[in-house]
């Protein structure tokens, strides 16, 4: 899960977003945001600057599109491409970044905050080493599971990854535990327990590695959160700074588990079959995952970032749909509805939908009263007028939020009827 995902995992203890599932990792999802995501709204020094900005829609499409392609492309190159070996194959996006940054490093300036972080001895074994295994442990889990299950119904599992987070700080005493947030998560279980009831092609297996995944991608999170008020120099770490000191750790983790695990039935020839082209190709990607993600942190509202991340992960299930023709039952259907809808609640807080359901409602009527006046604002009528009243910034948001919310309902239509055989069993056995 790994990044997958978004920025991103969530920041749950916090009722934001941060990556994403981020996440994903799904392999490098932005959720390598680590230590330091949660943090970067206070030290918009942090990121890249530039005497040129572009709109923040154009950063939110590079994360969507690196961290669901990251996703798409491992599980194409595990599953359908024959490379089986998902250890070693996380363990060279590891190799690569670790690579990369360093290049980056010497070449550019956006690792340059890592001056910031004032890394110590101490500082390096108390905050990178544990939590880079954490996240070597994560990253192998969540590429694992691609030999087992589809991604549709990987992502509905991941769903779940709000509930782990905060039973782990429950137990480790960051967050107080409440009945309100207690029935809130059980509403995600449901629905995450309906789409596993409804999975046709059900493994324990996979079941067992994607849990394994949430689980470790929790501690992880809940480890960085006991960290940030802790060590003053882990928090000043963007998601790039983090993947430079994380990036060797993980590769000598990964790499002492490929070898009691698939070096013994791995062969050259296999690196041949596959093509030495696409797997620099897929680490690449991998890694501007975490490129755009540093670019994206700071541009956006935590608000946009979990809508948005909830967005990209419905794209993701409906692209593994068109691609390699899954079949989702009607009670999966329903179930990660459920989920979703809870996730959102989790996420966002009912002030917050009220807040964004009126003020769509209210750009939609003025919208529809400029369109039907008969004159222009520089006539003095009410209709364009109050058009112009209206914050740039909140148009922006709005007509962003519904060509999202149309894009999703045209790609998921389409989703549902692109396989003449019935993708979508409305009437499972």
């Amino acid at each position: 899960m790994g990044a997958e995902d978004d920025l991103e995992q969530q920041q749950p203890l916090r009722h934001e977003k941060s990556d994403f599932d981020v996440d994903d990792d799904d392999n490098f999802r932005a959720s390598t945001n680590s230590i330091g995501s949660s943090s970067s709204s206070s030290s918009p020094s942090r990121q890249p600057s530039s005497s040129y900005s572009l709109h923040p829609l154009f950063y939110i499409g590079s994360w969507i599109f690196f961290s669901n392609t990251t996703i798409l492309f491992n599980k194409w190159l595990i599953d359908t491409k024959g490379f089986r070996y998902p250890v070693i194959l996380t363990c060279w996006h590891l190799i690569f970044a670790t690579i990369a940054t360093q290049l980056l490093a010497r070449t550019t300036t956006l690792l340059d905050s890592r001056h910031n972080a004032k890394m110590s001895g101490r500082l390096y074994l108390r905050a990178i080493v544990p939590v880079g295994l954490l996240y070597s442990a994560s990253l192998v889990c969540s590429n694992m599971v691609y030999l087992y299950l589809s991604v549709a119904f990987i992502q509905m599992l991941k769903a779940a990854a709000p509930v782990a987070v905060l039973f782990v700080a429950w137990a480790w005493g960051v967050e107080n535990p409440s009945l309100q947030k207690l029935l809130n998560i059980l509403v995600i279980v449901a629905g995450v327990a309906l789409a596993s009831f409804g999975e046709i092609a059900f493994s324990w297996a996979g079941f067992m590695y994607q849990l394994g995944g949430i689980v470790f991608e929790a501690m992880r999170l809940v480890m960085i959160q006991v960290l940030l008020s802790e060590e003053r120099g882990a928090a000043k770490m963007d998601p790039l700074v983090s993947l430079y000191y994380y990036a060797p750790v993980c590769a000598v983790m990964n790499m002492l588990v490929a070898l009691a695990t698939e070096a013994f039935r791995f062969e050259f020839a296999d690196l041949g079959k596959t093509g030495y082209g696409l797997l620099l190709l897929n680490a690449a990607v991998a890694f501007m995952l975490n490129v755009s993600s540093v670019f994206l942190i700071g541009k956006t509202s935590s608000l946009v970032m979990t809508l948005t991340g909830i967005l990209k992960n419905i794209l993701l299930v409906i692209a593994s749909v068109m691609i390699w023709h899954t079949s989702i039952t009607f009670l999966q259907f329903v179930g990660y509805g459920i989920a979703l809808a809870g996730l959102v609640y989790y996420s966002v807080g009912w002030d917050n939908i009220v807040a964004i359901s009126n003020g769509a409602a209210a750009y939609l009527s003025r919208l529809f009263d400029s369109l039907t006046s008969s004159s222009s604002a520089e006539d003095g009528k009410p209709g364009a007028a109050g058009m112009n009243r209206m914050p740039a910034a909140l148009r922006r948001a709005l007509v962003m939020g519904l060509a999202l919310f149309a894009i999703t309902l045209v790609l998921a239509l389409g989703g549902l009827w692109y396989n003449t055989e019935g993708i979508v069993d409305l009437d499972p056995v």
